[in-house]
């Protein structure tokens, strides 16, 4: 009797621990956990599929030393062609064979009449695109117009009276809050995921004028150009990118904050073109250490390093040492807050920069030039820094000791990414560019006598120094 009351005592007690438990699982919604299915159903009209074709034609392959044509396409993401051991179909063809690639990705429709948001990346070069609705129903696509630096695209089909996806605000989002993402990860389309945000205004590497919105929402392949929604069903973000050593969710992902894709979608609409602030200055994070030196409570602001000729910063009095605490009234807690920020800023509006000089607060007002006409004052810097459009990218030549220094016999610095070639390729401001297609950079003067004479649409080695270290980046030039 002791025993069965000892066994009963056990099972009571058990039956109060696991009873909560079960319940909270039946009814999470009580204890302010979402329930996601009617947002699901709420919002997953909106969403597309799309898919693209996109017509490649066979570069013929100079011998490299004798690399082995397999190694030159492992390293520069050449293509795989099968037929003979060269690559062509048909050895005796005048024109080298083409070949269709598929790609698969994600968007979302924004108007009833058909417009459509996705990422640049994932209709770019497109012979045709194909955007398949929910109902399964298949449109073509137009693009209507894109914007390489923050990798958003407008595209449209034809038709009318669509189901649209509610537009939100990035501007004042929390770090915490549950989001949701619809999209077609590995082509299993309209798939549902969630999770929270992680950090809000992180800066990549390779995308200064996007302050990324981070979160742990299993994003994939496929899922690009889809839409982040808040628990009301409005779209906060464009899903873009992940952090992956596996090539799937590692719960690192990235979407581009919708206040910022709006403001291109406007820009496409009215101008059929983006155009961004320049200040014309090169900048760098102020550390604990620098903020002591310069007289600061704590690390803020973005430092400026160096003002370029005949821009808006040197016009305006902005020197090397000040640090820019405010641009427009909008505070810059570190540097890379300042190159979004600037890039938003109409062109030609007069405004106000708090900086910091010397342990005085100054103010100073500016007039942006257009992003595309940094190309122009390059031109007119007295030879100091260069630029190209085919490039898409400011280089400067270094001095003797500079280069000795790297123990480098020549080269030329990349000082600002622009877009275009250089943003795709991976160059980074910092980069040592000393040879492209095996040829040597030895001058500023000499890199735009080989710009002229370089082939388009195709894959070019490029040996850049970065850290000290020496590797290749594939440069494929479009103009």
């Amino acid at each position: 009797m002791k025993k069965t009351s000892i066994f009963l005592s056990i099972l009571v007690s058990a039956w109060i621990v696991i009873q909560p438990v079960t319940s909270f699982a039946a009814n999470a919604g009580d204890y302010g956990l979402p329930d996601f299915s009617e947002l699901v159903a709420q919002t997953n009209q909106s969403v597309v599929n799309i898919s693209t074709t996109k017509k490649i034609e066979r570069q013929e392959m100079p011998e490299f030393r004798g690399m082995p044509e397999e190694m030159l396409r492992h390293f520069f993401g050449l293509p795989q062609f099968r037929g003979d051991p060269r690559g062509n179909q048909n050895p005796h063809s005048e024109k080298p064979p083409k070949e269709e690639s598929h790609s698969l990705g994600s968007g979302f429709i924004i108007s009833e009449d058909g417009y459509i948001l996705t990422n640049n990346h994932v209709i770019d070069g497109a012979d045709e695109i194909i955007v398949r609705m929910r109902n399964r129903e298949e449109l073509k696509a137009k693009v209507i117009g894109t914007d390489p630096r923050t990798d958003v695209a407008l595209i449209k089909i034809d038709a009318d009276n669509l189901p649209y996806a509610k537009i939100g605000q990035s501007n004042d989002l929390k770090v915490g809050q549950w989001v949701l993402a619809i999209g077609e990860p590995f082509g299993l389309d309209f798939t549902a995921t969630h999770g929270i945000i992680s950090a809000l205004g992180r800066a990549l590497p390779d995308d200064t004028y996007v302050p990324f919105i981070q979160s742990d929402v299993a994003i994939n392949p496929g899922n690009s150009g889809g839409p982040l929604f808040n628990l009301e069903g409005e779209v906060i973000g464009i899903n873009s990118q992940i952090y992956s050593k596996t090539g799937g969710s590692m719960g690192l992902s990235f979407s581009i904050p919708i206040d910022i894709a709006m403001n291109v979608v406007n820009q496409l609409k009215t101008e059929g073109k983006v155009s961004r602030g320049y200040l014309g200055v090169q900048i760098q994070e102020v550390t604990s250490d620098l903020a002591k030196s310069f007289g600061l409570s704590k690390p803020q602001g973005a430092l400026v390093g160096q003002t370029y000729d005949d821009t808006a910063a040197q016009k305006a009095g902005i020197e090397a040492g000040d640090i820019i605490l405010e641009f427009d009234g909008k505070l810059i807690k570190k540097s890379t807050d300042l190159p979004p920020i600037v890039g938003m800023t109409s062109i030609n509006k007069s405004v106000k920069v708090k900086v910091l000089r010397q342990g005085k607060v100054k103010y100073f007002t500016v007039k942006l030039n257009a992003l595309d006409q940094a190309d122009q004052i390059a031109a007119n810097s007295n030879g100091k820094a260069y630029s190209d459009n085919r490039l898409g990218a400011l280089v400067k030549e270094l001095d003797r000791d500079s280069l000795d220094a790297l123990n480098l016999p020549f080269g030329v610095m990349v000082t600002d990414v622009l877009g275009g070639a250089a943003e795709k390729a991976g160059l980074r401001n910092g980069d040592i560019i000393v040879t492209i297609d095996f040829k040597p950079v030895k001058t500023v003067s000499g890199l735009k006598k080989m710009m002229k004479s370089l082939p388009k649409n195709r894959s070019l080695p490029v040996r850049v120094v970065r850290n000290k270290r020496s590797l290749f980046l594939p440069l494929v030039l479009e103009k």
